[in-house]
């Protein structure tokens, strides 16, 4: 099962108007029982001037340790998520994240693929 596909069942069951730690819970399990590893909720240090900052920041999904994932229960993805999305993939030197949406009629309109770096094609 692709995580595109648990997203889809979560959304088909619960449908949009819930909390992010909803959505985030249910399809931590789909992809479980799928057979991905999940991480939710994990920490991300900040290193500034050579020093290791806990900030606070905190990655919803790292999925088989490659795909950051961030949940989403919003009107839109804006440009500030995409942004947190960006800045995910960089302090954490991964290249792929996913913004997921599940505040919308259709999810695949609430999905977005982000890449980092120029090594992927």
């Amino acid at each position: 099962m692709r995580s595109s596909k648990a997203a889809l069942k979560v959304h088909s069951a619960l449908g949009p108007g819930l909390l992010e730690s909803a959505y985030e819970a249910c399809l931590a399990h789909e992809l479980r029982n799928a057979g991905f590893t999940v991480e939710t909720q994990l920490g991300l240090p900040v290193v500034y001037d050579g020093i290791k900052l806990d900030l606070g920041c905190r990655i919803d999904m790292l999925v088989n340790g490659i795909v950051i994932v961030e949940l989403k229960s919003v009107e839109e993805i804006s440009r500030v998520h995409i942004a947190q999305v960006l800045s995910y993939l960089k302090l954490s030197k991964k290249k792929l994240g996913l913004i997921i949406n599940f505040n919308v009629l259709h999810l695949k309109d609430g999905i977005k693929r982000l890449v980092e770096g120029t090594g992927w094609k």
